[in-house]
């Protein structure tokens, strides 16, 4: 028995020298932690960016396309030391359209900005955001809350808010867009009433494609039953077309 125990001791201890072997040829931590980097638009201009460290052109993030004020997604990923140092700067490579001009093409705008690294909010790394201010500059944010949070410790308080001038472009696009609409539904209508929509045969086509269960009724599109399930569907597509126009037209900026 006395054997057996002593036996089981060497194991122990072979075993608790192994561990401590295993640990001490570990590999140290990394000092470095990946982050996400987030963008945010508080201008009228569409603006795409790219971060990249300015010491190192291989780590870099970004490249969304964030559009008039707006926020982006989340991009993967940027890398930090895990605690903040002076002297981490970054580049940010700022691309942004102008309106269109007389040609109908949209100014392209590229600058680079220069920029310290924050000191990390409470000591701690987060998440890097990358905002184009109202004024048309660049700053960077180190955290881990949204812009519209008390914690935010950016210049730029909360998320962006259209002008009033943008807000009533986008109403006129949506505007426009919903009588075309209308006008389309309009029209195919009333040539199916008019007892001219003979040529059904493209619908036909489309419709054994995506709605076979629903058209395996007809003959095809010479069948009166089809024409009046065409026409049927005219008249409710015209309606919601017309509810979404009223909708618009009663939400002008």
């Amino acid at each position: 028995m006395k054997r057996y125990i002593t036996l089981f001791s060497m194991i122990i201890v072979l075993l608790a020298g192994c561990s401590g072997a295993a640990a001490t040829m570990a590999s140290p931590p990394k000092p470095t932690v990946s982050v996400n980097v987030h963008g945010v638009n508080y201008t009228g201009d569409p603006f795409r960016y790219v971060i990249v460290e300015e010491k190192n052109p291989s780590n870099q993030a970004g490249g969304e396309h964030v559009g008039p004020y707006n926020g982006g997604g989340i991009m993967c990923c940027f890398t930090l030391p895990k605690h903040w140092k002076p002297g981490l700067r970054v580049k940010v490579h700022s691309t942004h359209w102008l309106k269109k001009d007389a040609k109908g093409k949209l100014p392209e705008v590229n600058k680079v900005y220069a920029l310290d690294l924050p000191p990390y909010p409470d000591g701690k790394v987060g998440e890097l955001w990358v905002l184009r201010t109202s004024e048309g500059g660049i700053e960077v944010v180190m955290s881990d809350v949204e812009p519209d949070q008390p914690e935010w410790p950016g210049k730029v308080k909360g998320w962006p808010e259209p002008s009033l001038a943008f807000q009533r472009e986008q109403w006129e696009l949506h505007r426009k867009h919903a009588e075309t609409y209308v006008s389309t539904f309009q029209k195919a209508l009333e040539e199916i009433q008019s007892g001219n929509g003979n040529n059904l045969n493209d619908e036909w086509e489309l419709d054994k494609k995506y709605h076979a269960e629903e058209v395996a009724k007809f003959s095809g599109p010479l069948d009166p039953r089809y024409r009046e399930y065409k026409k049927q569907g005219y008249i409710a597509s015209l309606k919601l077309a017309k509810d979404n126009l009223d909708q618009i037209l009663k939400t002008k900026p």
